[in-house]
C-alpha cells in the first residue's frame, strides 16, 4: 500500500491523504472543506482505479472557482501516478 499527501490549491480543503493499493484507490481523506461533500467523494472513489477516478473528477468546478475538491483529488492522483 502506498500513501500520498497532497496540498490542494484554490479550494477550502487544506490537504488530501490518499492510499493506493496497486492502481486502485483504497482510501481518501480530506482535511477541511465541506465535510459531507468531501466524505461523499472519498466514499465514491474507494475501489475505483486511479485512471477512472481521474477521468470522472477532472474539470469539476465549485461555483465560480476554476477547480473543486474533486478536481484537486484528480490532480493529486495524477501526481501520485508520477511518483510511482
Amino acid at each position: 500500500m502506498k500513501k500520498f499527501r497532497y496540498i490542494p490549491r484554490g479550494v477550502c480543503s487544506r490537504a488530501i491523504e490518499i492510499e493506493l493499493e496497486g492502481d486502485t484507490v483504497s482510501s481518501v481523506r480530506f482535511e477541511g472543506g465541506c465535510a459531507g461533500n468531501t466524505q461523499g467523494v472519498a466514499a465514491l472513489v474507494r475501489g475505483m482505479t486511479v485512471k477512472e477516478a481521474i477521468e470522472r473528477l477532472s474539470g469539476i468546478r465549485c461555483g465560480l472557482k476554476s477547480t473543486s475538491c474533486p478536481d484537486q483529488l484528480a490532480t493529486a492522483l495524477r501526481q501520485a501516478l508520477r511518483q510511482d
